[in-house]
Formats: structure tokens, sequence, C-alpha cells
């Protein structure tokens, strides 16, 4: 099984260990496989980065010319995911509508632990537009930039704790999700000190994407997500039209 586990934002560094975090979660046979998209932004923090990000990862997916079982959006809050469900015949997971659905198996109710305050609301719209925003419990902000995550890790690490602790303490979530693909691999450590679940956008995806193509299940056709119809699409995303 090959699995692509697509980065929404350009900084490689945050692909390879997002990559890493996917790939140490996979069962043995998966392959994962991490990619950069070719345009966009270092870090995705606002609206027009989002919509950006968008069509960067559509068009990075659509330039992967080997086969692959699965597709996973490494985003939090990012648009995009219904482009992509469109495009592909093979199973597309969302890292926000992963931890948010592995969560509230936990525990009745989460709380979504994020970077900067400015994408508190992309991450509250994408969970109602995914119908996982009833049990949770609050959206908090680190005040961190997405960079800050691999250049100050420790003090990243005590700004997500603080908010967790709130969270929970607060807001009374009983589950923590961490709210950016450039978290992958802290969970462990965000558990031991606040003692609740916390769930990684990333590995939840991979797990959620592995039971998919095991049960030869992938997104409906029928309507919603249905091939786009075949149109003449000038510029860079002719490849789009294949």
């Amino acid at each position: 099984m090959r699995i692509l586990v697509v980065n929404v934002n350009t900084t490689d560094s945050i692909t390879q260990a997002i990559a890493r975090q996917a790939q140490s979660i996979a069962a043995p046979g998966t392959e994962i496989i991490g990619l950069t998209p070719h345009f966009g932004a270092e870090s995705v923090e606002g609206n027009f980065e989002s919509y950006l990000a968008a069509i960067a990862v559509m068009d990075c997916v659509m330039s992967y010319d080997q086969p692959f079982d699965a597709v996973i959006q490494a985003g939090y809050g990012e648009h995009g995911r219904e482009g992509l469900q469109e495009l592909l015949n093979v199973p597309v997971v969302d890292i926000t509508d992963a931890a948010a659905s592995t969560a509230m198996f936990l525990g009745r109710s989460y709380s979504v632990v994020t970077t900067l305050d400015r994408t508190v609301p992309l991450i509250e719209d994408r969970l109602r537009l995914s119908g996982l925003s009833d049990r949770c419990a609050s959206v908090r902000a680190s005040g961190l930039a997405v960079l800050e995550l691999e250049s100050s890790p420790q003090r990243a690490l005590e700004a997500i704790v603080r908010q967790a602790e709130l969270a929970v303490s607060e807001d009374k979530a009983e589950v923590i999700c961490l709210g950016c693909g450039g978290m992958a691999g802290l969970d462990e450590q965000i558990r031991r000190r606040t003692g609740v679940p916390v769930v990684d956008g990333v590995t939840a995806a991979v797990a959620i994407a592995e039971s998919l193509v095991r049960l030869g299940l992938s997104t409906s056709k029928v309507r919603t997500y249905a091939t786009p119809r075949p149109k003449v699409i000038i510029g860079w995303a002719e490849r789009f039209a294949r």
C-alpha cells in the first residue's frame, strides 16, 4: 500500500517530519511518500495562503506519476480536500477530520490546540463543514507561528501544553487534538503533561487511510464529489482535466 502525505506548505523540512511521523505508525507493507507543493507559502496561516495551498496540493498530487492507494492532506483547517475528492478515485483523508473523528471515540468532548489565533476561525469553519463541531469544546491558539515549531521546539512545546491544560481545566475538554501538521510527534509528551488522550492528526489519518484501503472503500462519486465534467482548462492547471 502506498499513501501520499502532502504538506500544505513549501517548507521541505516540515514535509520530512510529517512523513517520518506517518511512517512510524504505518503498518508493515505501507509506504509513505511525503510530498511538498511546487509553489505556495512557506507556512500556511490564513485564508489567502490556505486557498493557494489548496491549488498547490491538487497540483502536487496530480503531478505524481506513480500509483498510490490513498492521499492524506496534512494541513489543519485548510481548504482543498473536496477538490482532491473530486479528482481522485482513492480515499482522501484530511488531518483535521482524522483528528476530530478519532477524538470522539476517546471522550465526550475535545479541544484543538493550534498555532496563531488567526487560524482559529478557519479550523472552526472546517470542523463545522465536516459535521465535527458539536463535540468540540474549544479551539485554542498557542500564539506560535508554524515555523516556530521547528525553530523553537521547547518554547513551542510549553506553549502548546499550557493551552492544552487550559482546555482541560476551563473548557472541560477530555481529549486534545494537535491543530497543525507541524506538531506531529508531540502527542506523547503532551499526553504525559496533561493526563488526557492527545490525538496527532497525521498518525490518525494514516490509520484511517489504511483502514479505508483495506476495506475497499473510497469517496462516493454519485453527487457531491463526482469527477469534474470534461471541459477546457487553460494554463498551468491543465493536468486537472486529465
